[in-house]
């Protein structure tokens, strides 16, 4: 019995020397790592405001675990940059296992100070990676410029109230809402870059906006996120508000990725010109709308591009004005609803009821109305007493399953006819000789395109002339 105790106990003791022998037999890789990219770069970040989240990936290239000692962002706490491994954030992390071609995702952040300079500078920092004695790192660059910030919190009746001229010298940056007031005027000058946050709007309240672009110098407005990944992404901010506006002007803008690219609603009684008067600018990439004239608003438009929106082009509702000459009100946005739609009333169903309005002048002239759709041009009126509808379209291209032939279209309308525009996906309206917009038109005072090209006697139809 005694040798049989001391066999087993001599058993246990090997099986023991054996598993703990195995725990201390991990063989670390003595690799080092692989990295996605050696430099992660911010596009454009204004300064206090945070970017927004990029990546780069780690990898142990190795079929054995690898140990990454350390890794740490070298500017440290006082950095404007931020770091998170893999989940846990912080400026420093060690002793991190990655296991046999396994990766690691570091994300980061950068917040900017202001740099008080109209240039744009670049930010660097770095984060380094040692294993088995080896330190590897990853630069970070941001490209950082300062703003003109305007905030407004309608719900703290925090109002940014704005007139006079806004410098053009730095980019203008809107949260919430900038806001025109009753009476006041607000010129934005040529070359004027203006971001706007998530549903923001330039608010105009019974004031007058002023924008003066020039060709080759336009106004901007898009969102305020400038990564490659926001280029093409509607609906970053909500757009131009003109709430009973005194008379305004849009000349040579461009008003891109937003909801509504411009939304007038309802008519100053003080004022009996057009609300708005818009040359030379395009819209597009609009969540909804292009131009959305509700309740009565008068608008006047010329030399404007207007497509890839993802509700109208052009929508009329509850009646109002128009008047758009030289205009390509196009479709290529949406998948269900026509570029043009017109209605003169409103069902108000909160209130259960419709609500019936004139449209005192709606005017089409060498516009083209086209796009995917089998029909790009849809109209709803309701006509009663007190109510006018006095439509002019004539010398136009639309795209329409049914030809009508109301007294309103004129002699001049070129059904279904294509335009051959040259790559409408890529917005080039551009068009070739065989085109049905070629010498259609009819001469008026809109004398040069939108790209300053003279017209020709008898012009092209649409924004563009072609030589």
């Amino acid at each position: 019995m005694r040798y049989l105790l001391s066999f087993v106990g001599i058993l246990s003791l090997l099986l023991w020397s054996t598993l703990s022998s195995c725990d201390k037999q991990v063989l670390l890789s003595k690799s080092h790592l692989n990295f996605s990219s050696d430099t992660l770069v911010f596009d454009t970040v204004f300064t206090t405001v945070g970017s927004t989240t990029k990546s780069f990936k780690i990898y142990n290239p190795d079929q054995r675990v690898l140990k990454v000692d350390e890794i740490e962002l070298m500017g440290g706490e006082n950095s404007v940059y931020r770091i998170n491994v893999d989940g846990t954030p912080g400026v420093f992390h060690q002793d991190i296992l990655m296991e046999a071609k396994d990766s690691l995702f570091i994300f980061v952040e950068v917040t900017l100070a202001a740099n008080n300079t109209t240039n744009p500078l670049i930010i660097e920092d770095s984060v380094r990676f040692r294993t088995n004695g080896k330190d590897q790192y990853v630069k970070l660059a941001a490209w950082g410029q300062d703003a003109y910030f305007h905030y407004s919190n309608f719900q703290l009746q925090q109002l940014d109230f704005n007139e006079g001229v806004w410098p053009n010298d730095k980019p203008h940056v809107i949260y919430g809402a900038a806001i025109v007031d009753s009476s006041k005027t607000l010129t934005i000058p040529a070359g004027t870059k203006v971001h706007l946050h998530k549903n923001a709007l330039l608010y105009v309240y019974k004031g007058s906006l002023q924008v003066e672009g020039q060709l080759g110098n336009e106004v901007v407005f898009l969102g305020d996120r400038l990564e490659l990944d926001y280029q093409h992404i509607s609906g970053q901010y909500y757009g131009i508000y003109l709430h009973e506006a005194l008379p305004s002007n849009i000349n040579y803008a461009i008003l891109k990725n937003g909801t509504s690219g411009i939304h007038l609603y309802s008519q100053d009684p003080s004022n009996s010109s057009y609300t708005l008067f818009v040359q030379n600018t395009k819209i597009y990439n609009q969540a909804r709308y292009g131009i959305f004239l509700f309740a009565g608003a008068k608008v006047k438009a010329e030399n404007c591009l207007i497509s890839h929106n993802g509700t109208h082009a052009l929508f009329v509702l509850q009646g109002g004005d128009f008047n758009f000459n030289h205009c390509n009100l196009l479709g290529y946005g949406s998948s269900t609803n026509p570029a043009v739609g017109i209605s003169n009333f409103y069902n108000d169903y909160q209130l259960n009821q419709t609500n019936v309005s004139s449209i005192g002048e709606g005017v089409l002239k060498n516009c083209v109305v086209y796009g995917n759709l089998s029909t790009e041009i849809a109209m709803d009126t309701i006509q009663m007493t007190g109510v006018d509808l006095n439509f002019d379209f004539d010398y136009c291209v639309f795209k329409s399953e049914a030809i009508y032939s109301d007294i309103f279209y004129g002699n001049h309308i070129y059904w279904n006819q294509s335009p051959l525009f040259l790559n409408p996906s890529e917005r080039d309206f551009n068009f070739s000789a065989g085109s049905s917009l070629n010498n259609a038109g009819i001469s008026s005072i809109v004398f040069n395109d939108i790209l300053g090209q003279p017209r020709n006697n008898p012009p092209d139809i649409g924004a563009i002339e072609v030589p």
